[in-house]
Parts: C-alpha cells; sequence; structure tokens
C-alpha cells in the first residue's frame, strides 16, 4: 500500500505486509504510547479491523491482533484502559471514508486467524527497569533483578534479600495494573508449587505497585519483554489451575479491605468490586 494515515496521537504507514506505527510524543500523548515510540505490526499477527464511530466527532480505526501474537497484549492481559490501546488510531470524523479505505484494503491482506504459535510482533527492547511501592526491578534481557526498598518492602522479603531470577528459569509473569486495585508485577517460576502463591506484598518474586509508582508505561513493557525472552525459550509446561483459597484469609482480606474503604482510602465501586473477587475465590 504504502500510504500514510496519521490520526491522534499516532500516524499509520502502510506497507505490503505490515504496519508501522509511529506515536507522537505530545503532552497529551498517552504515556505507554510515548514508552513504546514505534511499532511494527505484521499482517501475520492481525486477524480482523474494525472501523467505529468514536468520542466527540471522531471515528477509530483498531486492528484487532490474534492472541498470542503482541507480548504486550498478552502482558496486559485486556487489562488497558480504551485510551491507551496502542491498536487503535482516533481520527476526525471528516476522515471516515479514507479510513474505511484503508480499512478494506487492510481486510483484503489478511490470511491469519486463531491463536499464535509464537511471537510475531517485537517486544520492548532491554534493558528496563522502574521502581515499585517495595523495590526497584531491573532486567537485563537475562535476568530479572529486585532490589527491595526499605521503606516499603514486607519483614519476608527483607529476610529473602534481594532476588535475581534468570530467564531460564521463568514460565511466565503475571502482571495486574497499577490502574486497579492491588496491582503488581509477578514473576512465575518453573519450580513454584501451583496453588501456595503468596500474597504480592509478601512473595520475593512480585513487586507490588501503589500511587506513582509501578505506572503502565514503565511496568507494562517490562512485564512484556520479560514475557517475550521466556516464551523465545521454547514452549513452557502447561501450569494447573491454582488451588482456592482459605476462607480465613478471604475473611481476613475482606476485613481490611473495609477498614481501608472506612478511611476513605478506597471507592465504594472499589470495594463491591475487589469483594466480589475475593469471594468468587472461595
Amino acid at each position: 500500500m504504502g500510504d500514510v494515515l496519521a490520526g491522534f496521537h499516532a500516524v499509520w504507514e502502510f506497507e505490503s505486509d505490515s504496519v508501522l506505527i509511529r506515536y507522537e510524543r505530545g503532552i497529551r500523548t498517552p504515556k505507554l504510547f510515548q514508552a513504546l515510540g514505534e511499532r511494527r505490526v505484521p499482517l501475520s499477527a492481525v486477524e480482523g479491523v474494525t472501523l467505529a464511530p468514536g468520542k466527540r466527532g471522531t471515528v477509530v480505526l483498531r486492528l484487532r491482533p490474534r492472541p498470542g501474537a503482541d507480548p504486550l497484549m498478552e502482558a496486559a492481559d485486556g487489562q488497558l484502559k480504551e485510551g491507551s490501546d496502542p491498536y487503535r488510531l482516533v481520527l476526525p470524523a471528516e476522515r471516515e471514508t479514507l479510513a474505511e479505505y484503508y480499512a478494506d484494503e487492510l481486510k483484503g491482506l489478511l490470511t491469519e486467524s486463531g491463536p499464535a504459535d509464537r511471537h510475531l510482533v517485537a517486544p520492548p527492547e532491554a534493558p528496563l527497569q522502574f521502581k515499585a511501592y517495595d523495590g526497584k526491578a531491573s532486567f537485563d534481557g537475562t535476568s530479572v533483578q529486585f532490589r527491595w526498598s526499605w521503606t516499603g518492602a514486607s519483614s519476608a522479603k527483607w529476610k529473602a534479600g534481594d532476588q535475581s531470577f534468570p530467564v531460564t528459569g521463568l514460565s511466565g509473569v503475571e502482571w495486574r495494573s497499577p490502574e486497579i486495585f492491588e496491582g503488581h508485577l509477578r514473576l512465575l517460576t518453573r519450580s513454584a508449587v501451583p496453588g501456595a502463591a503468596l500474597q504480592p506484598d509478601q512473595d520475593p518474586a512480585a513487586v507490588v505497585f501503589g500511587l506513582g509508582y509501578g505506572p503502565v508505561h514503565e511496568s507494562l513493557p517490562f512485564a512484556a519483554a520479560v514475557l517475550a525472552a521466556v516464551r523465545s525459550r521454547g514452549p513452557v509446561p502447561a501450569v494447573p489451575a491454582p488451588a482456592r483459597r482459605d476462607p480465613a484469609d478471604i475473611a481476613e482480606r475482606i476485613r481490611h479491605l473495609g477498614e481501608l474503604h472506612q478511611a476513605g482510602l478506597v471507592t465504594d465501586e472499589e470495594f463491591a468490586g475487589k469483594k466480589a473477587e475475593l469471594l468468587a475465590e472461595l
């Protein structure tokens, strides 16, 4: 195709076998986009294209990546807010006809669908690091290091000491957005006992987020890079479903959640949602 389509916060350059997405660095551009810079998305990583009305006189052109094709989206696991979706291009409504043309052209070039057997979109490049609430996480491409903060780390983490995790010993990552209650990044090790995971603030294989700590634009690319490195090592053994939690532990966490709610640190909506999630684990 060889054409360029400019929208709000990004420019898409269409090529015969891929779409090169260049993100702006303006003050209103989502920080995740600025951190990504640009991404080349092979058409083999895409299974669909949609065009829909947006907000306030806009239209939205969106690529639908195949499951497992992009480590960033795999790590995000559906937790990204709509405005931070790197596969959306927002355009003025008067450009709808042009956007429709490109959508039709792309649809005609797509030949793949269903889960991908490997990552097809390049991950963020190491080295990467970010500051969590209870420590500093860094990744050099071969191993992940956690260095605990004396002001935020639990006594359990201090007793365990700073941690280093070679990629060869990992089976995956668990990223929970800092924009929701109890955000964290947990490294899943091949030696972990199924159903025995500790709470993130007690687990030496996890760092916890907080207000201003582990923001999406820093912690998600980090998680994606680690996940891509793990996947490149070959297939990962299937992990059995975790066992149900101890009812006494659930009750204690609900009690603590209630205290945060009464103190005004958790909204009514957050309290109700998290309580429902905890009860569902029984």
